[in-house]
């Protein structure tokens, strides 16, 4: 179950006086935007504890400091591909041990989760403008030409090496924020080839 909106001191200590001026739960309802359940249940709290502030809750406190989840917060701003191993050992020199699991716990507390790093091509303006002219020129070219087209790849094998997914630790929707994307690779030429014997080289 979702935790539900808590109201605010005022709010509640209003409720109370109008129940002592006489009023029903359902008319502090609607003269306060609440719901009479919640108007009932704030009543019955106070009949019972004689008090409107919330008495200390349950449950063990957090184990990283705000200040150390500050540290850790901006370390994974600056380098998406950190990992919790670095996050645990960066706490443990500044005092502080805790486990893989709280590291999670406590990114995903502030809006923090590990995907899969997009692949991107590493791209520099002048490779993105080459691109847009050459579809531009392009652009109005009949089907039949392009048919007559073709394509020649590079591809990249890493024998040795990481050649296996990468991680990053993103916010949701910024899956294509340039920043914080970990894993971009150069992409080489390819080369356009026309069967009539006219070479281009296409900007990709």
């Amino acid at each position: 179950m979702a935790k539900t909106r808590e109201l605010c001191k005022d709010i509640r200590d209003k409720i109370v006086d109008l129940h002592k001026a006489g009023m029903g739960y359902r008319t502090i309802g609607k003269h306060l935007g609440e719901k009479a359940t919640t108007v009932g249940a704030i009543i019955r709290k106070w009949k019972k504890f004689k008090m409107m502030v919330n008495h200390p809750r349950s449950g063990a406190p957090y184990k990283i400091s705000p200040r150390g989840a500050s540290m850790i917060m901006r370390k994974v701003r600056d380098q998406p591909r950190t990992t919790r191993q670095d996050l645990v050992n960066d706490l443990k020199r500044a005092g502080t041990t805790v486990s893989k699991k709280t590291i999670s716990n406590t990114l995903r507390r502030h809006g923090l989760k590990s995907c899969i790093a997009r692949k991107v091509p590493l791209l520099k303006p002048a490779h993105v403008q080459a691109r847009l002219k050459f579809a531009n020129d392009h652009l109005d070219d009949p089907e039949e030409e392009w048919e007559k087209v073709m394509w020649s790849d590079e591809t990249k094998i890493e024998l040795f090496g990481l050649n296996s997914t990468r991680r990053v630790w993103r916010k949701k929707k910024d899956d294509y924020n340039p920043t914080r994307e970990a894993w971009r690779w150069k992409h080489h030429s390819l080369g356009m080839l026309f069967c009539k014997g006219d070479r281009t080289t296409a900007p990709y």
